[in-house]
Order: structure tokens, then C-alpha cells, then sequence
């Protein structure tokens, strides 16, 4: 369809089996929103192409192939007996007047499709069923998955799915209803979602040992530019507030000798250890690294915080485990800011109010 390629993303499944919680990649078979409530096929598929605006970004996020979404769409098209989309515009793809009223309906029965699901599925038990939660990277691969563990362990009968991107990607999927809810770094720029601040965290300069940087107590933003620099990919939710930071300290981010962008913190780490240049990450990220001396970190002056968000879409009915999952994550991230930032996590815990008062008698 001529509507651009967009980069394919990391997708964790943890899966319901029991006895033990397991991760494994989900198969382009089962497509994520495609299983969500009764509505039909076709319409989600038509919404998922509306809101991206892209046959191709759309079956990257249904999990399906390009030609297969193509088809789904046809069969709308015919079925209303109209053109859905405009597909002369120098190869995009706009919506026609038809498709946006069509767009309008598509949102209203989609939700009220997932609302009676949620509903059905809680009469028989209120922490149960599917749980398709988003994270940016930081938060998905060292802090959720314990989370999720936890939760889970309590829980057995939900079945939570992690999908992993980038800030940017996480907040796209929730606000198309590919995913329930999502973990940001920083706040929401999509207006159609709701974002509340979880907890905060810190960004340092990350070198290895034998770094110049390494001597120093503390960085200010304006010595950086000295130094090699490594940073994350544009649209990154660090990359976004590291930017943000350096120009309120009147430092142009591309003034940075930047050698390299990478699009995995853990690459990040492995690049930093070579000693070839720094990097400005969590604490979270390199807690390990850190108490192995791989890594020292250094403060910036002044430091670089930043708040962790759940972002859900501000039009949609929330099911008691939506409501019960954030309650008892953003209990669980304060513990941890309160035991200053550290990733571990016991399993003794008292439940939060929220989350006993959507579990009931237990």
C-alpha cells in the first residue's frame, strides 16, 4: 500500500499455565486485540488501519500480515458499500468522510464489545482473565516483570501479557485498544489517554570503571559535550526527558559527540563496559552491573528526575483487575522509591485496600 515500514518491537507473553509463570514470545497466530471481546474482525481491523493511518503499522500491531489486514478491510468496504479510505494521496492513506463516521462507531462499539466481555467475565470472578499490560523499555525488562510475578502469584487465574517498546509505541497500542493499560517514562502526549504519575526516577551518567568520568563526584550538563556520548533512540521516553533536561540547562542535545543510538538499554550497558563512551541512564537499569563494579555511576548536577506514568484511554470502561493491577503496581513502585530505588522485591507484602477490595473474601 506505499504506507512507510515501521520497526517491529520485542513482545513478552506471560502465560497463564500453571504451575509457574512462563515468558515466551507470542505467535503472529494469535493477535493480541483481535481475541478482545465479540465485535466483529473486521471492525477491529478497520479501527487499528484508522487510527495508525497505515496498513502496515497496523498489521505489525494486530500481529497480523499486511495482505490479510488488506483483505479484512475489502470486506468492510464491501459490505457498507462505500470507500473506507482515500488511497491517492502519493501513496498514504486518509480516512473518507464515510470512513471517519465509520471511525466514530467503530470506537463506541469496540468499547461497549470489551465492557460487556469485562462484565460477563467478572460475575464469575472479579481477578481473572486476560491482562494486556505495556511498558517502555526501563520499566518492562527491570522493573514490571517482578511486579507482574507477584501479582500473578496471588492471582492465578489472571493471564497477563507484557509487550515491550518504546514510550512512544506503548502509548499508541493503549490509545487503539491493543493493550489495557501502559507504563511510560515521563507523561502522555496523546490526548485521547489519561496519565498518572506512579512514582519518580533518577537518570545518571553511567561509564566503566576506568572512565575519566569515573573520577568525577558529581557532572554537570555542561561537561558533557567532552566526553563520547551513547543514547537511545528517537522516540525513547529517556531520550525525550534527557533532551529536555540538557536544554533547560541551555545545552543543545546535539551538541553531544554522539557515537552511536541504540534501542535497548541492555546494549546500552554492554557498549558503556567497553570504556568507549557514557551514557545516562536509571539506577534501575544498572543496579547489577553497579554492585558487580562493571559500571560506576555519577551524579548529575542538577539531578535528572523523572516520573514513571500509567497512561489508560480517558473514554473506556475499566474492569476491577485494570483498576486492581494499577492500584497494587503504584503500591509497589512507592515501596520501592521509599527503599530508595531499588529493583528488588520481597513477596510479603500487604495487599493494597484498592486491590482487596476487587479481590473480595480471599
Amino acid at each position: 500500500m506505499g504506507d512507510g515500514e515501521g520497526a517491529r518491537l520485542p513482545h513478552h507473553r506471560l502465560t497463564a499455565r500453571r504451575p509457574r509463570l512462563g515468558i515466551a514470545t507470542l505467535p503472529p497466530a494469535a493477535p493480541l486485540c483481535l481475541n478482545r471481546g465479540m465485535a466483529d474482525r473486521r471492525l477491529r481491523v478497520f479501527h487499528a488501519v484508522a487510527k495508525h493511518l497505515s496498513f502496515t503499522k497496523a498489521a505489525e500491531a494486530l500481529f497480523m500480515t499486511q495482505p490479510a489486514v488488506t483483505v479484512q478491510v475489502r470486506q468492510l468496504e464491501e459490505h457498507f458499500g462505500t470507500c473506507l479510505f482515500d488511497r491517492t494521496h502519493g501513496g498514504r492513506i486518509a480516512l473518507t468522510p464515510a470512513g471517519a463516521v465509520a471511525l466514530d462507531y467503530a470506537e463506541r462499539i469496540l468499547a461497549l464489545s470489551d465492557e460487556l466481555d469485562t462484565r460477563l467475565r467478572e460475575a464469575g470472578n472479579p481477578v481473572a482473565g486476560p491482562l494486556l499490560i505495556g511498558a517502555s523499555m526501563t520499566i518492562g525488562e527491570y522493573v514490571l516483570p517482578q511486579l507482574i510475578g507477584e501479582f500473578k502469584r496471588r492471582f492465578p487465574a489472571v493471564a497477563p501479557t507484557l509487550f515491550v517498546g518504546n514510550s512512544e509505541a506503548v502509548q499508541e497500542r493503549v490509545a487503539e485498544r491493543t493493550l489495557d493499560l501502559g507504563f511510560i517514562e515521563g507523561d502522555s502526549h496523546l490526548p485521547s489517554l489519561a496519565g498518572e504519575v506512579c512514582c519518580e526516577d533518577e537518570l545518571q551518567v553511567v561509564c566503566a570503571p576506568d572512565h575519566p568520568l569515573a573520577r568525577e563526584v558529581f557532572v554537570l550538563p555542561s561537561a558533557l559535550a567532552r566526553h563520547a556520548y551513547v543514547g537511545r533512540e528517537p522516540g525513547s521516553g529517556t531520550r525525550a526527558v534527557i533532551d529536555r533536561y540538557l536544554q533547560d540547562a541551555a545545552v543543545a542535545p546535539d551538541s553531544l559527540d554522539t557515537v552511536v543510538e541504540l534501542g535497548s538499554p541492555e546494549a546500552l550497558k554492554g557498549l558503556v563496559a567497553t570504556g568507549l563512551a557514557f551514557a545516562i541512564m536509571s539506577r534501575a537499569v544498572v543496579a547489577k552491573e553497579l554492585q558487580l563494579g562493571r559500571l560506576v555511576r555519577v551524579p548529575l548536577r542538577p539531578p535528572l528526575l523523572r516520573n514513571f506514568s500509567v497512561v489508560q484511554p480517558k473514554e473506556r470502561f475499566r474492569s476491577k483487575l485494570v483498576v486492581g493491577f494499577v492500584a497494587f503496581a503504584k503500591e509497589r513502585l512507592a515501596t520501592m522509591q521509599a527503599a530508595g530505588g531499588g529493583t528488588g522485591i520481597g513477596t510479603s507484602s500487604p495487599t493494597p485496600p484498592a486491590l482487596r477490595a476487587v479481590a473480595g473474601a480471599r
